[in-house]
């Protein structure tokens, strides 16, 4: 980061000389100053942003991967990525020791999201001194354009640092040239990465955004096959983001309910109407990383352990599961009325839904039953027979196509939380029908209490471990119906969904790591002591 901040600072001090030409270089070199020379060159720079964020977000090596084995969301038993490490329970530390196994993966997007943080703010400072001397990349609106969207990546990048990391430095525009930001908390790294988000709302609803050509909508190139981000759908996205991030910090069950739940429902409801699609492959240079690519590879890279997409089973198989030792668990078929999940009573007429690897799913199904041929011999929490497949038309065309950025659901359900939180049961069950009934489950209707449950029917789903000993299930509440829905809708998209969420409920692993500390790389580069990560969960909802 110490090289980093200093070619920043020589890129923003070329910005800013007055009159001197640029000596010839090697072009053959990454030139950044010659980058940020002329307007265009600064516009060029902030096009290309959204696909560094993007592919940041998605890289297989990443705490991203990691985070889908430590939440549930996936299993794996190759060591890949550190997926193997991630797997084990009972939980270990995150080793951040110098050479430690999984050091370019805990690495990668504390680099990256840095990077891309202060090379946004670089560009807003640049146009700002463009500005300052009555230059502008062609009209004020255009200016205001990429300011807005240089500030939304900004605003994204270190907000997902806060949620990733227990520290990270914070750079604005005002940052000087050659400053290196002291660490800070995660807390104060989500508040400024909150107002960021508030500045690029700021400026693409000023008088500015508006006066001259090529202003909004963004260029589909910026945010990958988006072509309708107007002025307000642009603020909506943003607004969304805020939504994911200010919510999403929270290390505890504490802390998330100290969350500004008025804010969240505020920025929610007044976010997103349709899922965030970006376009992925081909010539876009957009990608997907593990989600919708290794995750498809068979021979151990990937499975769905039944710890929490169990909850869906209404067989007796879930009960069943919960009762055997651990260590002893074995996959069990899961037979459930929501139509997300493969359909039939025997793992025979579920597989006959999708015979082949390269068979198409039904429409509306997210999940396979995978052919035995493909099992891969294990034991414990990770073994079952289902794989995550939403992307399958994706995967079968090169990988090249739609990828769920952000779910509408995502959204939805952040206000239908704020609203069980704050006392609203109606509105957060209106909210959470809208999945539910599209995929076969019934309303949740209007519960007496947000503790009571939903349900009496033997086939109520979510099916949730009850206390003290956690070897039977229990229809859940609206709270738990809302993190069903969530859990489905936004598995393998979105960065550290799973990840945050179940550490704000309190439904992690006990002892698994909330946070990854800051990379040993990083540290050295500051002459200071790194530490590993040790800030663990405790025992939660389920007594997992």
């Amino acid at each position: 980061m110490r090289k980093h901040f200093l070619w920043i600072g020589a890129a923003l001090a070329a910005v800013t000389a007055c009159g001197n030409d640029l000596e010839v270089s090697n072009l053959n070199n990454p030139d950044v100053a010659r980058a940020y020379a002329s307007p265009a060159g600064v516009e060029g720079v902030v096009g290309g942003l959204g696909q560094n964020l993007n592919n940041t977000e998605r890289a297989s090596e990443s705490i991203n991967t990691q985070s889908k084995i430590l939440s549930g969301e996936q299993f794996a038993t190759v060591a890949n990525f550190g997926m193997a490490a991630r797997s084990s329970i009972p939980r270990t530390p995150i080793s951040n020791d110098l050479g430690n196994d999984v050091q370019t993966g805990n690495r990668a997007n504390w680099d990256t999201f840095s990077r891309a943080e202060r090379s946004a703010c670089v560009a807003v400072a640049a146009i700002n001194t463009y500005q300052a001397k009555g230059q502008t990349m062609g009209s004020t609106a255009q200016d205001a354009r990429a300011k807005a969207f240089a500030y939304m990546i900004a605003g994204e990048a270190l907000g997902y640092l806060s949620l990733g990391y227990d520290s990270a430095a914070i750079v604005t525009p005002q940052t000087g040239s050659s400053e290196i930001p002291p660490l800070s908390g995660y807390k104060a790294v989500n508040a400024a990465a909150l107002t960021l988000l508030d500045s690029a709302i700021a400026v693409a609803n000023s008088a500015a955004a508006a006066t001259g050509n090529n202003g909004f909508p963004l260029p589909s190139t910026w945010i990958s096959g988006r072509a309708d981000l107007s002025i307000a759908n642009f603020t909506r996205l943003v607004r969304s983001y805020k939504a994911r991030i200010r919510a999403g910090v929270a290390r505890t069950a504490a802390e998330r309910a100290a969350v500004d739940w008025a804010a969240v429902i505020s920025d929610a409801t007044n976010g997103i109407t349709a899922d965030n699609n970006v376009s992925i492959g081909g010539s876009t240079g957009w990608t997907a990383g593990f989600d919708a690519n290794q995750a498809y590879v068979v021979g151990g890279w990937h499975s769905l352990g039944l710890m929490y997409y169990g909850m869906a089973d209404v067989s007796g198989g879930y009960d069943a599961w919960l009762k055997i030792a651990a260590d002893a668990r074995r996959a069990f078929l899961v037979v459930t009325p929501d139509k997300r999940w493969p359909q039939g009573a025997t793992r025979a007429a579920q597989q006959a839904e999708m015979p082949t690897t390269q068979s198409a799913l039904p429409a509306g199904r997210y999940l396979r039953n995978r052919g035995a041929g493909d099992d891969v011999a294990t034991i414990g929490w990770g073994e079952s027979w289902y794989d995550h497949r939403r992307y399958q038309a994706v995967y079968q065309a090169n990988i090249t196509g739609p990828y769920t950025d952000m779910s509408k659901t995502e959204v939805d359900m952040l206000a239908a939380e704020g609203y069980i939180r704050t006392g609203n049961l109606a509105a957060a069950a209106a909210l959470i029908d809208l999945t539910r009934i599209k995929n076969g489950l019934p309303s949740v209707g209007v519960p007496a209490s947000a503790s009571a449950p939903i349900s009496t029917a033997a086939d109520c789903v979510p099916r949730v471990p009850q206390a003290p000993t956690f070897t039977s299930t229990a229809c859940g509440s609206i709270l738990e119906a809302m993190k069903y829905e969530k859990r489905m809708e936004t598995s393998f998209t979105g960065y550290l969904v799973w990840y945050a969420d179940n550490r704000g409920w309190g439904d992690l692993v006990t002892g698994t790591i909330v946070e990854w500390p800051v990379p040993y790389q990083e540290m050295q580069s500051r002459f200071a002591t790194w530490h590993s990560g040790s800030n663990a969960a405790p025992k939660g909802t389920y007594g997992f």
